[in-house]
């Protein structure tokens, strides 16, 4: 049985919501404070989908760039002039992240394998899109020096905590998504 657009709606929501909570939630940490939100769009795509995962990160890269919503990490600035920041970057590799995670496990066939594999894809995709961007927007919007070293402290430093969280999405995709078909029944599993 097809699920509702309500329902669809709804799991949009709780990502979107996700993503702001992920933004707003802080551990300080030098030399940019530690956010859940690499994990959150990995696990959108991942345990929602491609299309769902990617509507609710469009909604809110929306929210922000476009309605100005503050929902961003900086929560000083909203708006197209977050663009100019070097991590707008990893805004846009969120949307290609649950892309990614999805299509490979589009179908509703679920294996931890599967998961694993759509997890650390979308972890690598995200940031595919986040490195190219900081390293562009760092030498010609920022004018900055050092890029080497800058792209180690501001974007490499913090792989390993993505990945291992990313590696925890797919546990908790396996466990979880089986029961989202809306009877509490468990959905086909890979052989």
């Amino acid at each position: 049985m097809k699920k509702s657009y309500a329902s669809a709606i709804a799991e949009i929501a709780i990502f979107v919501a996700l993503m702001v909570v992920g933004a707003w939630v802080q551990i300080p940490f030098y030399p940019v404070p530690l956010t859940f939100q690499t994990v959150i769009a990995v696990l959108s795509g991942v345990l929602l989908g491609w299309k769902k995962g990617v509507a609710a990160m469009s909604v809110y890269l929306f929210m922000g760039f476009v309605c100005f919503i503050p929902v961003f990490s900086d929560h000083s600035l909203a708006g197209f002039a977050y663009a100019m920041k070097p991590s707008f970057g990893y805004i846009i590799g969120f949307i290609v992240s649950a892309l990614a995670g999805g299509l490979i496990v589009s179908g509703g066939r679920y294996s931890f394998k599967r998961c694993l594999v759509a997890a650390l894809v979308a972890f690598v995709a995200n940031y595919a899109v986040g490195v190219p961007y900081f390293a562009i927007a760092w030498k010609f919007f920022l004018n900055g020096t050092g890029l080497g070293a800058a792209m180690v402290t501001y974007n490499l430093v913090y792989m390993p905590k993505d990945l291992v969280l990313s590696v925890l999405a797919a546990m908790l995709a396996y466990r979880v998504a089986p029961y989202l078909s809306g009877s509490g029944t468990r959905l086909k599993k890979d052989k």
